[in-house]
């Protein structure tokens, strides 16, 4: 079911890139990225992560390049993955050339670390020569000398600053196919930063809280970030930046997204927190629900209610409902409208299958 926004989130005004098949900024969906952490060049792990990141829901992937071996098992990797790669060079304008060279869609640099112009000026004929995209990447952690001596610490002015000289740099070589990220670990610093940047340039910008930290206070603090900027039209490709499998990343920026109405892939659960009126296990069925249908791409609400004070309610505005009251038994509510009952032990197989016939009809009528 289609229930109207409250609010209509308007979209800052950008530039449009590609990255690989992937369109990012102007009006194009908010796209999600991810990072493998793997060693580059242990080619058979690397293309099995980046697949399963992929299955999971991100747009984009990026991979480090530490070396001239990882940079150069890009070739080999591209061959195996069905999703635009990005490579992530720090210092050495060999690996950036060498990954264009590969088949990187993206190269993640500051131009500015580099080193000399006739470096920078190298790295950007071969971006150009293998159509391949650029992201400036300023991070509090790593700014230039002169502009930390400037402000004494990372501040939004000092992040700004980079990334306005940065991109200078690759304007003045007339290069213009590239995006931007201002991060940082502290939530008000990143956002603050991204805000005062949106104000001075029209390029498409890569949101981010770095290094956020181990799941859930890594979730949270990127949710609270990442959230603020988007729902003031701010952003345009995101990544989740947690210490634990990246699956995870892909999976919390896809929910971030979606709670907010920028993107519908997938089922979207809305569940009680449970109590002791609930007529079964609402948790646990929650769980395996959402085990058992992460594999729907198609955009599908589900409401899974354990009493009849919200679950009513709630099932009027979802695709499909279950409300929980009767003795050993449920409510079951298709487009807002009760059914049938199910025998509380039916609901997990039921549902499952009525999202199943749902995504189809979907995939059948999208044809």
């Amino acid at each position: 079911m289609n229930i109207r926004p409250f609010r209509v989130i308007n979209r800052r005004k950008t530039k449009v890139i590609k990255v690989g098949k992937v369109n990012v900024g102007g009006e194009s969906p908010i796209s999600v990225q991810s990072m493998t952490n793997t060693i580059t060049k242990d080619v058979k792990s690397t293309i099995k992560q980046i697949q399963e990141i992929s299955k999971a829901g991100a747009d984009i992937v990026r991979v480090s390049c530490p070396d001239e071996d990882s940079s150069k098992s890009l070739k080999e990797i591209v061959k195996h993955i069905d999703i635009p790669l990005v490579a992530d060079i720090h210092f050495h304008y060999k690996r950036a050339i060498e990954a264009a060279e590969s088949g990187a869609d993206c190269l993640r640099i500051n131009p500015g670390n580099i080193g000399d112009k006739k470096k920078i000026k190298e790295v950007i004929k071969s971006a150009k020569n293998n159509n391949c995209s650029i992201r400036i990447g300023v991070n509090a952690g790593s700014l230039e000398r002169d502009i930390l001596e400037k402000y004494k610490e990372p501040c939004p002015d000092a992040l700004v600053e980079s990334a306005l000289r940065n991109i200078k740099i690759l304007e003045d070589l007339d290069f213009n196919n590239f995006k931007i990220s201002v991060k940082s670990s502290d939530v008000f610093l990143s956002v603050k930063s991204y805000i005062e940047l949106s104000k001075k340039t029209n390029y498409p910008f890569h949101l981010g809280i770095t290094e956020a930290g181990s799941y859930i206070p890594g979730s949270i603090k990127s949710a609270i970030g990442l959230g603020n900027l988007l729902m003031q039209g701010i952003g345009d490709t995101i990544r989740v930046s947690l210490s634990d499998d990246p699956i995870q990343e892909v999976k919390i920026g896809n929910e971030i997204l979606k709670s907010i109405g920028l993107r519908n892939r997938g089922v979207k659960i809305i569940s009680c927190p449970s109590c002791a009126r609930q007529g079964f296990q609402v948790i646990d069925t929650v769980k395996i629900l959402e085990e058992k249908l992460s594999h729907i791409e198609e955009s599908i609400t589900l409401s899974i209610i354990g009493c009849v004070v919200n679950g009513p309610g709630e099932a009027a505005s979802t695709d499909i409902g279950v409300t929980g009251g009767g003795k050993d038994s449920s409510m079951l509510y298709i487009n807002g409208v009760q059914t049938e009952k199910l025998v509380n032990k039916e609901i997990v197989s039921k549902v499952v299958d009525l999202v199943e016939k749902k995504a189809e009809e979907i995939r059948n009528k999208n044809k």
